[in-house]
């Protein structure tokens, strides 16, 4: 079960980066469509492919995943310390409380599709009709390592409370066992 906690925290900044991955995969597709349309006047393309607006797309997507990332590198180390049997641990469960809004802030980016909302933005009906239908699916990334650590969380947590309670335990039989003698 151990395994399981430390697991699941690490999947989180594993999907925010698979995240990153796959938008930029179907950033690339919607500007190649753009510029393949028949709405393209020309226009400056950048070395790996990006239309200005798939490099403004692309930023935003990569804003949001390096926000839900670091959030969950903080919530991979807050698992980590709250599997030891040490004091700190109501103020690492109350910072792992409020680390929750900077997760849900990027998931509701993600969930309101920047892409396609950057599309309508510009009127660039080619770039929209580029992006893959699966890329709106891709927030649910972010959900899903939301829900991963906080499991992991919960796991981590009980670890650490069961350790405290065996080494206490385990000092209140040495302590019995020296008056004893």
């Amino acid at each position: 079960m151990a395994r399981t906690g430390l697991l699941l925290l690490a999947l989180g900044p594993v999907l925010a980066a698979a995240y990153a991955a796959v938008n930029h995969a179907a950033i690339r597709t919607a500007a190649k469509a753009q510029v393949n349309g028949p709405e393209w006047e020309g226009g400056r393309i950048g070395a790996d492919g990006l239309t200005s607006l798939g490099v403004d797309a692309w930023r935003l997507v990569w804003w949001t995943a390096l926000l839900v990332g670091l959030v969950a590198v903080a919530y991979a180390v807050i698992g980590v310390l709250l599997r030891r049997p040490r004091r700190g641990r109501a103020l690492l469960l109350v910072l792992s409380g409020f680390l929750i809004v900077p997760y849900v802030l990027g998931f509701a980016v993600a969930f309101l599709n920047p892409v396609r909302l950057l599309a309508g933005l510009y009127d660039a009906a080619d770039f929209a009709a580029g992006v893959p239908s699966w890329q709106q699916a891709t927030a649910f990334l972010l959900l899903a390592a939301g829900l991963a650590q906080a499991a992991g969380l919960v796991l981590a947590a009980a670890e650490g409370r069961r350790a405290g309670a065996g080494a206490s335990d385990k000092e209140a039989l040495t302590c019995q066992s020296r008056t004893r003698t």
